[in-house]
């Protein structure tokens, strides 16, 4: 520390009357390999996806977290496909899955982005689920060539869903009125400072319709289910890992060990290293271990407040209790 010190002064003192300017902004730093067990030539990726699946950076929130750089999911899961795909002793994915879910359009490139990565390097997927892979967690792991759901996972949630916030009565009640100037008649739909009108909601309804269309065709596609019975499955309701192994939703029962040895099965190994990418200082010792580069806790929990109450509406792969 006082060499640091000293160094610092030094530096300012040769400065003289110039600028001196010091980056204290924490870096990025690029990814490394961990191997957290096993051994062998043949390595096993193990993936992370957990907490709200967003495309934007996780927001700091009340500054309790640890002061780092905050990745934003998208940039680190394509980040660590690109990496992978590069070595080819990575034989095998385990996406460890821990989400009720987030945006339609950051679901669905995380989804587009495991199958990119499969076509090219003929990887086999294996989906781990966790607590709860709901929504958007569900749709990723359709992506996965084999799904594992812990005991006490809660899984499904297959639907769309919009929050949008009409504070026009609260409004009122200060005496603060909110003036709008726009082209056409819809070009404020959804609007927190109004009602929306019975047009405007058969056009939500609308959006609501087409993506709910698109999940479920990919859920007939990957899990191989009559249109009428994943329709069926399809009404937002949540289902324990027997529920969803009885309706096909999953594969099977297990444990995190499970999931390892259904990924050394694919690629016709007995044993081969487990290994996860992680940045420099972050902890990873087990196949537990989170990434820190989503938010937790209090933050994750504001995070998803600011999603649901935030300005305009959005469309969502969310299961929002």
């Amino acid at each position: 520390m006082l060499r640091a010190t000293s160094l610092l002064l030094a530096l300012v003192t040769l400065a003289g009357c110039s600028v001196l300017s010091v980056d204290l902004t924490p870096r990025v730093r690029p990814l490394e390999e961990q191997v957290v067990e096993g051994r062998g030539e043949a390595k096993i990726l193990l993936m992370d996806v957990s907490g709200f699946i967003t495309d934007e950076a996780p927001s700091g929130g009340l500054g309790l977290g640890p002061s780092t750089v905050r990745v934003p999911m998208l940039v680190r899961i394509r980040e660590e496909l690109k990496k992978a795909a590069k070595d080819r002793n990575v034989r095998g994915l385990v996406l460890r899955i821990n989400t009720p879910g987030g945006t339609v359009t950051a679901s669905d490139i995380i989804y587009r982005e495991l199958l990119l990565f499969r076509e090219e390097t003929k990887v086999p997927i294996v989906a781990a689920l966790m607590d709860v892979a709901a929504s958007g967690g569900y749709y990723i792991a359709l992506a996965a060539d084999r799904i594992v759901a812990h005991p006490t996972t809660v899984t499904g949630s297959i639907g769309t869903i919009m929050v949008t916030a009409n504070v026009e009565g609260l409004l009122q009640k200060i005496g603060v009125a909110a003036n709008t100037i726009k082209s056409a008649e819809h070009k404020d739909m959804g609007s927190p400072f109004r009602a929306l009108t019975p047009d405007e909601r058969a056009i939500f309804q609308s959006v609501i319709d087409e993506l709910q269309r698109q999940f479920v065709a990919k859920v007939v596609e990957r899990r191989r289910l009559p249109e009428s019975a994943a329709r069926g499955l399809a009404d937002g309701r949540i289902y324990t890992a027997p529920q969803a192994l009885e309706k096909g939703l999953v594969d099977a029962i297990g444990y995190m060990p499970d999931a390892l040895a259904a990924a050394r099965r694919a690629i016709g190994v007995e044993d081969a290293k487990v290994i996860v990418y992680k940045r420099p200082r972050e902890y990873q010792a087990t196949y537990y271990a989170q990434t820190r580069t989503e938010a937790r806790g209090l933050d994750a929990t504001l995070e998803r407040f600011a999603t649901l109450a935030g300005a305009g509406p959005r469309f969502l792969y969310l299961w929002a209790p």
